[in-house]
């Protein structure tokens, strides 16, 4: 069977991406699910705060995926769901599975990868201790907690201070379990500002910044965990471990874009976000396949998930409809001091419209300017009073910066004077 576009995962990327796509004149278009509902990590995220950039208004997860699946139905965009994808090939060939259709293939023209991520395990941690029952990754929990209705414990402890374990303390303390403390290994939360305070101080629960946990103790259940401080290398301090009693650990210690089907398909990943390295128009290395969403990169905000996967489907539906612009020369964005990574990684000169490059910073920056340059020559940048890596930054390129100039576009932090 041959498709014009195919979008693999149904979640808020895969949707966003389908719609702008159909808008851009495209009908032959086909969502792969693998669940039994479209709308990804969405259904299960009930807290308020999607939307406000996108819907200029405060939506739960599981209504702004509804919005989306709507606008989905409406353009009558097929959508295959409990659909497994085993394979991509180089050459675009999609293999799955499904219950109706068994095992089946599809000659796509186009591909979108909107996979999204996954959770880093406890096996990635190697805590010492045995496997006891009660130590869960954080999304794990909320499923349990928003989907299933089951509390998975009531002394609790998270590791991690990421979006997910800070919601995750608020959720179980609203629940009626006891949150302990949330301990965090870097010297910085890893989450959007506004959870440390609407989910930690809100709630009196403590942040242990530079500090984690070195054992798990129990046999059937968890009984307790050491917990302790880490220096600058992030090693723990002899000395300062304290035994503190729970039945629960959940873990938020960060999330992986899922991108075994990319390797697959030979598309070039980036060893620091772990997502594929794209251009501006976010087609990765393999001509005809793009990415966004989770799977490019870890976003903090569904918003900006939503407005990258519409520029995917956009650049899909030029490609399907011939209307891509011939590549030619490009220059690279490179990462100076600070900047940990962006998104794009290369632009082409020959681009004629504006580019939106998203970035995270290394570390946490206070009273510095974000600044971009040509060579030696500074062309834009803009200054806050703090940057940290749980918050993504967002620049604007437009034509003119770059039309006329030689070489490559670096971006760094800056102190200010």
């Amino acid at each position: 069977m041959k498709k014009e576009i195919v979008i693999i995962g149904g979640g808020p990327a895969g949707l966003a991406a389908a719609v702008s796509a159909y808008d851009a004149g495209v009908r032959d278009i086909l969502i792969l699910e693998r669940d039994e509902t479209a709308g990804g990590i969405l259904n299960q995220c009930i807290h308020n705060g999607f939307g406000l950039h996108t819907f200029k208004e405060e939506l739960t997860g599981p209504e702004y995926a509804a919005r989306y699946l709507k606008m989905a139905q409406e353009r009558e965009i097929e959508i295959s769901l409990n659909t497994m994808v085993l394979d991509i090939s180089p050459e675009k060939t999609v293999t799955a599975v499904s219950p109706e259709r068994g095992l089946f293939t599809l000659e796509a023209e186009a591909v979108i990868l909107a996979m999204g991520c996954r959770e880093r395990p406890r096996g990635a941690l190697a805590i010492p201790g045995s496997r006891p029952a009660g130590v869960y990754t954080a999304g794990s929990a909320q499923r349990l907690v928003n989907i299933e209705g089951v509390l998975p414990g009531r002394e609790v402890v998270i590791l991690g201070s990421g979006d997910i374990g800070l919601i995750m303390a608020r959720r179980m303390t609203l629940e009626g379990a006891h949150v302990k403390c949330v301990a965090e290994l870097m010297p910085y939360s890893g989450g959007l500002k506004r959870n440390i305070v609407q989910c930690l101080d809100d709630f009196n629960i403590p942040l242990l910044l530079s500090h984690t946990v070195t054992a798990i103790h129990g046999k059937e259940r968890v009984e307790g965990i050491t917990l302790a401080e880490v220096g600058p290398d992030r090693m723990p301090v002899k000395g300062t471990e304290e035994y503190i009693p729970c039945d629960t650990l959940l873990l938020s210690v960060g999330l992986l874009p899922e991108n075994e089907l990319s390797k697959s398909a030979g598309v070039a990943l980036s060893p620091v976000t772990g997502g594929p390295v794209v251009d501006e128009t976010l087609e990765t290395n393999i001509e005809g396949v793009y990415a966004c969403g989770n799977v490019l990169h870890v976003h903090d905000l569904v918003d900006n998930v939503s407005a990258e996967a519409a520029k995917a489907g956009l650049s899909a539906a030029a490609y399907v409809q011939g209307k891509k612009t011939e590549k030619g020369d490009s220059f690279r964005i490179n990462c100076g001091r600070g900047v940990r990574y962006t998104v794009p990684s290369t632009v082409y000169r020959d681009e004629k419209e504006n580019v939106t490059i998203r970035l995270r910073v290394d570390n946490v920056y206070k009273n510095a300017s974000l600044n971009v340059y040509f060579g030696e020559e500074k062309i834009s940048g803009c200054k806050k009073n703090i940057f940290t890596p749980g918050e993504m930054e967002t620049l604007i390129l437009l034509p003119k910066q770059w039309q006329g100039r030689e070489g490559d576009l670096t971006i760094a932090l800056e102190d200010n004077a």
